[in-house]
């Protein structure tokens, strides 16, 4: 069975950082591209990260452009988003979830966490 589980997030003020993390089991962790999402109150899901299978090559969104990274530790089944300079419009649910390659669309991620809240404070 399948897990992945996230944690780290928490409230913070705006400019802040926060370290997400999160746990895969289940699979063959080093074989998937991993990614993270966010979702708002009444929005969308957004793509913001994603790492390839070896952690060499990543992909953003606009949104977090110089202010967040990820990576990852494949003997350790951990993929992580960094996360600096926090502003408000960050505040949502944080998702991890695996695909076979590296894509930002949700629709091609085949497993996805529960999700971790951060909020941002002004």
């Amino acid at each position: 069975q399948v897990e992945l589980v996230e944690s780290g997030g928490g409230v913070v003020q705006a400019g802040g950082s926060l370290k997400l993390s999160c746990a895969a089991s289940g699979l063959a962790f080093s074989s998937y591209a991993m990614g993270w999402f966010r979702q708002a109150p009444g929005q969308q899901r957004e793509f913001v990260y994603a790492i390839t299978r070896s952690g060499v090559s990543t992909f953003r969104g606009d949104s977090v452009a110089g202010r967040f990274s990820i990576s990852r530790e494949n003997s350790k089944n951990m993929v992580y988003l960094h996360m600096n300079v926090l502003h408000p419009a960050d505040s949502a649910v944080y998702y991890c979830a695996a695909a076979k390659s590296l894509r930002t669309h949700s629709l091609a991620y085949e497993y996805w966490g529960q999700g971790t809240q951060v909020t941002v404070s002004s």
